[in-house]
């Protein structure tokens, strides 16, 4: 019965360890003090959360994609607001296939944000940016913009449901 015992609370760490590494591991160099979700589970957590899910398109390779890294874990703002919107990074063949995620090609590293129910607001993109390349951030500024623009615009959109 003892070994059964030590050898359950072993298998138990075992899991707990691996959750745990997963869990961390989703930031991929983003910064591990957001709550990363996969796209699925971040497309679920959005519905049941109604809050809008922000996605970042990725790849390993990507000197871009490195470099914006460092940027985006660095930033005080883009974490404050990460609270209001579910947080999600894909890399590599990760990505979605669907047209939706690419509205405007498939450069990376790219930032669309997507409502609780699942569709993509090509409206929220990188004003500041090059009009060729609408979800490409350079900067922690221009999240921030973004992200400050699609919490406005979503909370007022609902209010408004509310009310009717």
């Amino acid at each position: 019965m003892l070994l059964i015992s030590h050898y359950n609370f072993i298998l138990g760490s075992v899991l707990v360890t691996i959750i745990t590494a997963n869990t961390h591991n989703l930031g991929r160099g983003f910064g591990e003090q957001y709550n990363w979700f996969g796209l699925e589970d971040g497309l679920r957590e959005a519905r049941n959360s109604n809050k809008p899910l922000m996605l970042i398109i990725h790849k390993t390779w990507c000197g871009s994609c490195k470099a914006f890294k460092p940027v985006f874990a660095a930033s005080k703002e883009i974490k404050d607001l990460s609270s209001d919107f579910v947080m999600v990074n894909v890399q590599d063949d990760e990505e979605p296939k669907d047209e939706q995620y690419s509205p405007d090609g498939g450069y990376i590293p790219r930032i669309l944000f997507i409502e609780p129910d699942g569709n993509v607001r090509k409206e929220f993109y990188n004003e500041d940016g090059n009009p060729s390349y609408k979800y490409y951030y350079p900067n922690a500024e221009s999240v921030v913009a973004s992200m400050k623009r699609v919490k406005k615009a979503l909370s007022s959109q609902s209010r408004v449901e509310e009310e009717l």
